[in-house]
């Protein structure tokens, strides 16, 4: 068995799992199991969320390692999913390594995603039920609902154009303020605090955050670190979007009470 192309194939499916949103553990434990499945049981690997080392010893003594770049980060699951499946299956269904790699190149161009409606939906509704969650009323349903669809609108915009995370996420707070602050003026009894709130529950990286303590708690601080870091430059981005847009009001409207 060719060493060097097995922990190749160990590398693409650890960069699969952390660019899909999986925690830092999960990625070293499928190189493990990947490299173990081809008689490689001592491979060495190193996993932040920004790069992966591996490197294994050879029989004939020779060091081996591979790093790789992590550039881009979402989040799906199914990927992450079906990579834990496919480590896992290698020995019980005697997956040839060509198999494999096969598999792990359908799972990187699979592009399963929900419909551009279907998201403008359900980007909708969870604003507006997290505003009432807040303690919000009819008419803060209904603002927030639109301004759910505007701000979808605008991720998918930005989406497109490759813009980075935290730009991403100050027009996104910025969106989720301006509509809020125009709801407001269009209908009476409103409460703009309940609808920000509810609306820029789509912005908040839960996730991020969950990685972060998962990271620390599993002995892997530096991950940690970095995603709690991340975490925290995210909210930062939606603070600063959303706080220009209401001190500009508030300057404007000569400090009437929102």
């Amino acid at each position: 068995m060719n060493t060097n192309r097995v922990i190749r194939v160990a590398l693409e499916a650890g960069k699969l799992i952390l660019e899909n949103g999986g925690e830092t553990y999960r990625a070293e434990e499928t190189m493990s199991r990947i490299c173990s499945a081809y008689d490689i049981p001592n491979s060495e690997n190193y996993v932040s969320p920004t790069v992966i080392i591996t490197s294994v010893i050879t029989n004939k003594g020779k060091p081996i390692s591979l790093t790789k770049r992590i550039k881009y980060r979402t989040v799906n699951l199914d990927k992450i999913d079906k990579i834990n499946n496919l480590s896992r299956n290698i020995k019980i269904n005697n997956l040839t390594l060509d198999e494999v790699e096969e598999y792990l190149e359908y799972i990187n161009n699979e592009n399963k995603t929900y419909s551009f409606n279907l998201n403008i939906l359900f980007s909708c509704l969870i604003s507006s039920f997290f505003t009432l969650l807040f303690g919000g009323n009819g008419n803060d349903f209904v603002i927030s609902f639109i301004v759910g669809a505007l701000l979808q609108l605008n991720l998918v915009f930005l989406k497109y154009v490759s813009a980075n995370v935290f730009f991403t996420n100050l027009v996104g707070g910025f969106t989720v303020a301006l509509g809020s602050i125009i709801g407001h003026l269009i209908i009476p009894n409103t409460n703009i605090d309940k609808i920000i709130i509810g609306s820029i529950m789509i912005l908040v990286p839960g996730i991020a955050i969950v990685n972060a303590i998962r990271d620390t708690i599993s002995g892997d601080l530096i991950s940690g670190i970095i995603r709690a870091v991340e975490a925290f430059l995210i909210a930062i981005a939606i603070a600063v979007g959303t706080g220009t847009v209401l001190k500009v009001f508030y300057m404007v409207s000569g400090g009437i009470n929102l």
